[in-house]
């Protein structure tokens, strides 16, 4: 078992309590409830003056399955990974496009010069 300090500290193991309202559907209400009840717990920080909370992933995981059931956690991980694959995709063609036209220069410069320089 991984000591606490690891946990806070592994990539992609806390998330802020803006990204648990999006990709989890809690309320802030429901998780300053929940962090008055012990069930999350939390560390405050702060982006140029800006207060968030740092809040462990399993533990919002395990709210919202005791909250609406294991089913709803798992359609709402499945939006959050297809939104994100979604936006990967649209970055890739938009990197793509932009190679092609590229090397689309790139061959007709090619084809305007000679073959080999005398």
């Amino acid at each position: 078992m991984e000591t606490d300090a690891e946990e806070w500290g592994r990539k992609g193991a806390t998330l802020s309590d803006k990204t648990a309202s999006a990709e989890y559907g809690l309320t802030q209400d429901e998780i300053y409830a929940a962090i008055d009840a012990g069930k999350l717990r939390y560390r405050a920080a702060a982006m140029h003056g800006n207060p968030w909370l740092r809040l462990l992933r399993r533990e919002v995981e395990d709210l919202v399955r005791a909250r609406s059931g294991d089913r709803y956690l798992r359609e709402r991980k499945a939006r959050t990974e297809l939104a994100q694959t979604n936006r990967e995709l649209k970055r890739l063609r938009v990197q793509l496009a932009a190679l092609e036209e590229r090397r689309a220069a790139l061959l007709a410069e090619l084809a305007g010069q000679p073959d080999h320089p005398a």
